[in-house]
């Protein structure tokens, strides 16, 4: 199968259950607390590694508790880590509030996160060079994405990249990005457009498609998501559950779609196949721990 390296953020997620999100200054009692590893990267990673991928990851973590054990998890998952990098600074956290909508609210202190350097991408770029695709988030500096989408672009490796949290991004990167992944919003900011439905998310895309991006897919959340790589542009509906915690939906839904872009799947299929996972993670409570294996995502699939 090919090599799927996902190269981005690792974070410690503490998630509380709450009735509602708290207003600025109020304090709300709340209930379940979990602990488990989370960031962007790590859990695509994860949801990939489970789905069958062949999947490396490279973040970077420091040396403490936090970053040993989400090491051990990745490790404990199958997930080729002997990429990741060492910090002196703190492992990133992300300290998590969900209500009873499955609505959340999250503040991260990224930490070692943000201690990525020209260095490390020296270091990194063997396994940049020799990866078939290439998923990237913004939880990770942005020059340090630019440089590992041309390192890995001018190796012919498919560039993925999920622009979440959104961040500027300079003009060049989008000549190396293969398949773009924004949600409505970060559309919206990236084009300087209103992105309201599908007429109008089509001309906010055609901005960035000006730009050098390859292919698009927007993600419109509960609505499902809409495919545009040169033909007619495609919406895919999301299919309808109960939803219990909707962190890491997003995160989900890139490391299926890397999984099915590596099976050969097309584009349209690859999206599908990415719908549905990513909505049976949010059945259940946290990012990672929500992320279903192979054979639950089939069987899921086959209802």
């Amino acid at each position: 199968m090919k090599k799927i390296l996902v190269f981005g953020s690792s974070n410690t997620d503490m998630t509380v259950k709450a009735a509602s999100l708290p207003l600025p200054g109020e304090t709300v009692l709340g209930g379940e607390f979990t602990m488990s590893p989370g960031g962007k990267g790590a859990n695509q990673a994860v949801a990939a590694k489970r789905l069958g991928g062949n999947v490396s990851f490279i973040c970077k973590i420091g040396r403490d508790m936090f970053g040993e054990d989400s090491l051990r998890h990745y490790r404990e998952e199958g997930i080729d880590v002997s990429g990741v990098l060492r910090s002196d600074k703190p492992s990133g956290i992300a300290l998590i509030i969900v209500d009873n909508g499955a609505e959340n609210s999250i503040v991260v202190a990224s930490g070692a996160n943000l201690d990525i350097h020209a260095a490390d991408l020296e270091a990194s770029e063997s396994a940049l060079r020799s990866c078939d695709i290439l998923l990237l988030q913004l939880e990770i500096p942005v020059p340090a994405v630019l440089q590992a989408a041309r390192i890995a672009n001018a190796s012919g490796a498919t560039v993925i990249l999920n622009p979440a949290p959104f961040a500027a991004l300079p003009d060049e990167i989008f000549r190396y990005i293969s398949l773009f992944i924004p949600n409505e919003t970060e559309l919206a900011s990236f084009s300087g457009m209103p992105v309201r439905d599908v007429p109008t998310a089509v001309a906010a895309a055609d901005v960035l498609f000006a730009k050098g991006v390859g292919k698009m897919i927007i993600t419109m959340g509960s609505k499902g998501s809409l495919i545009l790589d040169g033909g007619e542009p495609r919406f895919i509906q999301a299919r309808r559950v109960k939803a219990v915690d909707t962190t890491g939906a997003g995160d989900t839904y890139c490391g299926a779609l890397c999984v099915a872009i590596a099976e050969g799947k097309t584009l349209p299929e690859a999206a599908e196949f990415a719908s549905a996972v990513s909505a049976l993670s949010v059945t259940k409570m946290g990012a990672q721990t929500a992320m279903p294996k192979r054979v639950e995502a089939e069987a899921f699939m086959n209802q």
